[in-house]
């Protein structure tokens, strides 16, 4: 599969959405191979990371987000089920679902609920071992332009995340022990 021929169905590849989405897709995919090759006794499909994990934030052209040359309608956290649509629409559903559960540590029902977001009422949590390695992995990469290619320490993620709620904090934790990230 190539995936700088689905993306570029939907980005200009002299665009700054394109500069911002393959920049920080590309360092979460090397994270992700990390990770990956940190658990390979359980036996994670390499070459599924990496396509995913180029692919996990191409819903980011229909949000609102100047900075990174977004201006799209929607709000950014919807960029996650956005991006499903496009690539259920290519054909690829595994893909897809990755783009639905990267966000945060993965949403609940009662977390759109509570917290209001325009978003479909369903589970988007991250659920099988690629899953979980792309949304841990996104953690540690932002698509602000003074900080494109720092990866982020544990503990300023472990800051934003406690933002919303202990449980996410707990999952993150979690996440930092099975995957054997260095603190």
């Amino acid at each position: 599969m190539d995936v700088f021929k689905i993306i570029e169905k939907y980005y200009e590849p002299d665009s700054k959405a394109y500069y911002f989405l393959i920049h920080h897709s590309k360092l979460v995919a090397k994270k992700a191979l990390q990770i990956a090759e940190r658990v390979k006794e359980l036996s994670p499909d390499f070459k599924f990371i990496e396509e995913a994990s180029m692919l996990h934030d191409i819903g980011i052209f229909m949000t609102h987000s100047p900075k990174i040359g977004c201006y799209g309608f929607h709000p950014y956290i919807s960029h996650g089920y956005l991006g499903r649509e496009i690539l259920e629409k290519e054909g690829l559903p595994r893909h897809a679902t990755v783009c639905e559960t990267h966000v945060g540590v993965g949403l609940t029902i009662d977390d759109i609920e509570t917290n209001k977001f325009p978003l479909p009422k369903r589970d988007m949590q991250p659920i099988t071992l690629e899953e979980k390695i792309i949304c841990f992995a996104d953690k540690f990469y932002s698509k602000k332009e003074h900080s494109l290619e720092r990866e982020k320490p544990v503990p300023e993620i472990r800051e934003i995340i406690a933002r919303f709620g202990e449980d996410k904090l707990k999952r993150f934790d979690e996440w930092l022990d099975f995957f054997k990230e260095p603190i």
